[in-house]
Parts: structure tokens; C-alpha cells; sequence
């Protein structure tokens, strides 16, 4: 009888040494929240020079990509319909822009990570009028070859539920 316990722990022990047990999670590199910042600083460079190939080499270039923009459509699916998105918008807007991000915060692990942001944009119309807006901005971010992009994105305003207006300043 007591080999029966001995026997059970010998048994568990070589379980655990031979990989069959359950094994630590490694853990991402220390350096990809920084690259995955340093992705989202060259997106907002892109965006205030109005390089919509610059702002898509920020995201997978594939029929993969999916984004909840603020305007309508409701999605964006693919990266064709995504850059056309962002040709659409710079026509609608074809004075100056300037946008800035804050509160961003990445968790990344080894070939997906995530980010959320605040972005403060300041657009000018073809009338010449400013249109002024703060956006919440969610990544979801995919490690492609050695690099990260942006393969789902997110963006939104509060909505005024008792009004149905959107909150375009967006303070906290």
C-alpha cells in the first residue's frame, strides 16, 4: 500500500520533467511594446502629412484586416476597402490636419498584442471650417515576419444616448 503513493508521485514528477505538464508562458519580448509605439508614432507622421501609403504600411495588407471606423460604413474589411476609406476622407478634408496621441498603452505577447489610445485630430474641410474631434482608439496588433501592424482597429466616440449626438470632444 505504500508503494502506491510513491509510485503516483514518481509518476507525476516524470510527467512534469518530460514537457507533458503544463509549461510557463514566455513572455514577449521586452522591446515590443516599444516597436508597436514606435508603429503608432510613424501611423501619426503618416496621417498629418496625409500619406494614406504610409499610413497602410501600418496595417496587414491583406483581406485580413477589419476596422470599426467612426463614420459609416458600420466595417471595414480588407485593406483595399481601408485605403479607399482613407483616400475618401482626405478628399473630404483636403485642408490641413494636424492629430496627436496620448494614453496609449500596449500589452504585447508573442505574435499578438493590443493597444488603446486617445487621438485628438483638428481636420479642415473643403468650406474651410475645422472640424475638432477627440476619438478612443482600440489596436489589436499581429507580429508578421518580425514586425507588428495594426490588423483590427477600433474607433469611436461617446454617443449622448438621451440626445442620440456624438461627443466629439470626448473629455474624460
Amino acid at each position: 500500500m505504500k508503494k502506491a503513493p510513491i509510485l503516483l508521485g514518481m509518476a507525476a514528477a516524470l510527467w512534469v520533467g518530460c514537457g507533458a505538464g503544463p509549461s510557463p508562458r514566455p513572455e514577449a519580448k521586452t522591446n515590443d511594446p516599444a516597436e508597436i509605439k514606435a508603429l503608432e508614432d510613424r501611423f501619426m507622421t503618416a496621417f498629418n502629412a496625409k500619406d494614406v501609403n504610409a499610413i497602410m504600411s501600418c496595417y496587414v495588407p491583406d483581406e485580413s484586416l477589419l476596422v470599426f471606423d467612426v463614420i459609416p460604413p458600420r466595417q471595414y474589411v480588407g485593406a483595399k476597402a481601408y485605403r479607399k476609406d482613407w483616400e475618401d476622407f482626405f478628399s473630404a478634408f483636403p485642408g490641413p490636419v494636424t492629430a496627436e496621441i496620448s494614453d496609449l498603452d500596449v500589452t504585447a505577447g508573442d505574435t499578438v498584442a493590443y493597444g488603446r489610445s486617445i487621438q485628438h485630430v483638428v481636420l479642415t474641410g473643403k468650406d474651410g471650417k475645422k472640424l475638432d474631434m477627440t476619438v478612443r482608439v482600440t489596436d489589436g496588433y499581429k507580429k508578421i515576419d518580425g514586425k507588428w501592424l495594426i490588423s483590427h482597429e477600433h474607433v469611436s466616440v461617446p454617443v449622448d444616448l438621451m440626445t442620440a449626438k456624438p461627443d466629439l470632444s470626448s473629455k474624460p
